[in-house]
């Protein structure tokens, strides 16, 4: 094999970050990775020893055990949301709620940083929506678009008025206006 030949390591590190991007770009990453980092201080914490000089203060609460669980549940809900990203909706909200009950149970949410690291990373795992494929420029004109960004204006209005056919007095959901779905509403 030539010098020539083989695969430059930039070009490995520039094929594996790429993947990288992929990878997060199809899951609430940012959203799991703060639940994920919420669940340490608040399991540490109340097991932690702090010596000051000769003197060493415990952190310890009776909730121990409670904290240690909600740390945990935490960690593995940032998880699931890294590798389970269907069920981002049910992990940012027991995260939230998790976060919500460590302000009781450990020590004020691990000291507000594990409360508000959880509350941010669920409500971006609730929040996140998978996004559409990118189109490239050959497949752009083969169908028309249906994402419509700005003011919708119609090119041949309907006479405005009750039952005169603008859809916006049907009580169905459905009209010809929006080819028979329903709406929501």
């Amino acid at each position: 094999m030539s010098a020539e030949t083989r695969p430059r390591l930039i070009e490995g590190i520039g094929r594996k970050r790429s993947s990288f991007r992929e990878w997060r770009g199809q899951r609430p990453f940012w959203g799991g990775l703060l639940t994920l980092l919420a669940g340490i201080p608040i399991m540490y914490i109340p097991y932690a020893n702090l010596t000051i000089g000769s003197l060493t203060v415990r952190m310890a609460t009776t909730a121990g055990a409670g904290s240690l669980i909600i740390g945990v549940l935490l960690v593995v809900l940032g998880l699931t949301m890294w590798f389970q990203p269907a069920s981002r909706v049910f992990a940012g909200v027991a995260g939230i709620l998790l976060s919500l009950v460590s302000l009781v149970v450990s020590n004020f949410g691990a000291f507000l940083v594990g409360f508000l690291l959880g509350l941010i990373g669920g409500a971006l795992g609730v929040a996140w929506a998978p996004g559409q494929a990118e189109r490239s420029g050959d497949d752009a004109g083969d169908e028309p678009a249906r994402n419509v960004a700005g003011p919708v204006v119609a090119t041949h209005p309907a006479p405005a008025g009750p039952g005169l056919g603008n859809g916006l007095d049907d009580l169905s959901g459905t009209s010809p206006t929006n080819d028979g779905r329903h709406r929501a509403g």
